[in-house]
């Protein structure tokens, strides 16, 4: 099972409680029968590392499951959200890192906004690396939390690639194509999303 940070859960139910709304949120956790105390955003997740990857992946399996079609959207925008309260909560020693970032990041080439957030999101590191391909850049999850002990007919990392186009937004002031290509869910061996530079 890939370890995830009880940091980075706690600040995933946070966002996604903002996003849903307090009702709305424990609603969809009386649904699935997700036990509220280890998950309120009032409390923060205090989950121990061994679980949050789980209790991170079943949490977006539930909003999948309540909202349907209209979960693609809530999750694109708590991914949206998340890297804002990321770079709010960063830790002190990351601080210059994000300053740097905004300086050399650039709409031609946006690498360094992608290395922040694989820096900033990873649990370990190496857990999301950035490569190069021609023009296009890919952003690869290797451990994908998201996916663990799902099955779906259809990419499902839709926090993360909402995160990953906030994080080029934030940093370049230009929206990108960003697209999920292969997802563990959806029978791949890794989680990509492939970002297109070139107009």
């Amino acid at each position: 099972m890939p370890d995830f940070s009880p940091r980075l859960l706690r600040i995933f139910v946070q966002t996604l409680s903002a996003e849903l709304g307090a009702d709305n949120y424990s609603a969809v956790l009386d649904k699935a029968g997700i036990t509220l105390p280890n998950l309120d955003p009032k409390a923060g997740a205090t989950i121990p590392a061994s679980a949050a990857s789980q209790a991170y992946a079943d949490l977006q399996k539930a909003i999948r499951t309540y909202y349907g079609r209209g979960a693609r959207g809530i999750l694109l925008r708590v991914g949206a959200h998340l890297w804002t309260r990321l770079l709010d909560e960063a830790p002190f020693l990351i601080r210059p890192q994000i300053s740097l970032t905004r300086g050399l990041a650039t709409k031609e080439q946006p690498k360094p906004a992608l290395d922040l957030l694989a820096r900033m999101y990873s649990t370990h590191s190496g857990d999301l690396t950035v490569h190069t391909l021609d023009r296009d850049l890919m952003l690869v999850d290797h451990p994908s939390p998201t996916t663990l002990g799902q099955q779906d007919n259809e990419p499902i990392c839709w926090a993360t690639l909402g995160m990953a186009r906030e994080s080029l937004l934030w940093a370049t002031g230009r929206e990108f194509d960003v697209s999920e290509t292969s997802c563990r869910a959806f029978g791949g061996s890794q989680c990509q999303f492939q970002i297109k530079i070139g107009v």
